[in-house]
């Protein structure tokens, strides 16, 4: 158990002379909009580590420079979430970095596998869960909290040796790579306040409304930033729809929104969401974002769509690889509608597992057939 900034300092320049060190986190968010760092757990060959990162006084700065030592592989089990906190600290990606949830799909383990499941198809281990949704803020530490925290990243040193080796073997590192290239991009993790209203999924052509939901969801998503509060917690989506459709424009029409307290309206975060409100209503409308509109051509065949995708599944379990990996289901919808898209799936070894028969099903150079229980393809 690390709690003071000359023992982080000693641990960090010994594991900086590993090959590798798997690492962790457990953290809180269900109160704050940035995750606050609970605890950090480190494995090396020999020395288990878990760090009190709310520790009085210590100083994290040898770990920050142990993640961005590019001679040690840092390994991580679905590492989005950790990847953040480090680039919130640390201002940087860890780097070079392994996700073995993203390996273990490319490896032939399915979607998105959890960790025990992979702990026990790799090595018959099993994962104790019990302090899955423990405080990490509290203290101190049980010895069970820190036994179970130490674990996560002792038995992650065996699934990655472990995965590594089949990957080696069926010749899939270097598909392994690219995907981590994407995981090393910072804006992975980063939120555009300027894009949120995308993701509320307005059914509206009206582009003064959208200008409106533009702001104000740019404006929700810097306030929720600077106060530290969930977005939701700050004002929920269908508040934010509603204000985006009826313009408010003062706090006694605010306050009639469902979901909107007086007190709020009354506020100075009402006073900064009107001032939002008004700054959009003032665009002028060729600023204005484009409403939502389907896609120039024709929509693609059902049919068509259905066929890729049993062509997928069927590349998808002949090559022993999560099919959401091959190919998303928009990749799907534009090779159906588009004559060669610029989807990942008809880019590097997607192309060569999927992609150049996909185009052939859809010119009709291959069909499709039964062989047993498997699907086949047939050259036309």
């Amino acid at each position: 158990m690390i709690t003071d900034s000359a023992a982080l300092a000693g641990l960090c320049e010994r594991l900086s002379n590993e090959v590798f060190v798997t690492v962790d986190t457990e953290f809180i968010r269900e109160r704050t909009y940035w995750p606050e760092l609970c605890v950090v757990q480190l494995a090396g060959a020999e020395e288990v580590a878990v760090i009190d990162a709310l520790a009085p006084g210590l100083d994290l700065a040898p770990l920050g420079a142990l993640l961005a030592n590019p001679d040690v592989h840092k390994v991580f089990h679905a590492a989005r979430q950790d990847v953040e906190i480090f680039l919130l600290i640390f201002k940087a990606v860890p780097t070079p970095l392994f996700d073995t949830q993203v390996a273990a799909m490319v490896a032939g383990f399915g979607d998105q596998v959890g960790y025990d499941s992979l702990v026990g198809a790799l090595t018959a281990g099993q994962i104790d869960k019990a302090h899955r949704f423990t405080d990490w803020s509290a203290r101190q530490l049980s010895s069970a909290q820190i036994a179970y925290a130490a674990a996560d990243v002792t038995w992650l040193r065996l699934v990655y040796e472990k995965l590594t080796a089949k990957l080696q073997a069926d010749g899939r590192i270097g598909w392994v790579g690219e995907e981590m290239a994407a995981l090393a991009e910072p804006s992975t993790y980063l939120a555009d306040p300027e894009t949120m209203w995308e993701r509320l999924r307005p059914r509206t052509a009206n582009r003064r409304v959208l200008g409106v939901l533009q702001a104000i969801c740019a404006w929700r998503e810097r306030e929720a930033q600077r106060v530290n509060i969930p977005r939701q917690r700050l004002l929920k989506d269908e508040a934010l729809l509603e204000i985006a459709a009826t313009a408010p424009a003062s706090a006694d029409a605010l306050a009639r929104v469902r979901g909107i307290s007086r007190g709020f309206a009354d506020g100075k975060t009402g006073a900064g969401l009107l001032l939002a409100i008004a700054s959009a209503q003032a665009v002028p409308d060729a600023a204005l974002p484009d409403a939502p509109r389907a896609k120039d051509g024709p929509r693609p065949s059902p049919a068509l769509v259905s066929l890729l995708k049993v062509l997928l599944a069927a590349k998808a379990e002949e090559h022993r690889v999560a099919p959401r990996l091959l190919a998303s289901s928009e990749d799907i919808d534009r090779l159906a509608s588009e004559a060669e898209p610029d989807v990942a799936a008809l880019h590097g070894w997607r192309r060569d597992v999927f992609g150049t028969d996909a185009l052939a099903l859809k010119e009709g150079r291959i069909a499709l057939s039964v062989a047993g229980k498997r699907i086949k393809l047939v050259p036309v």
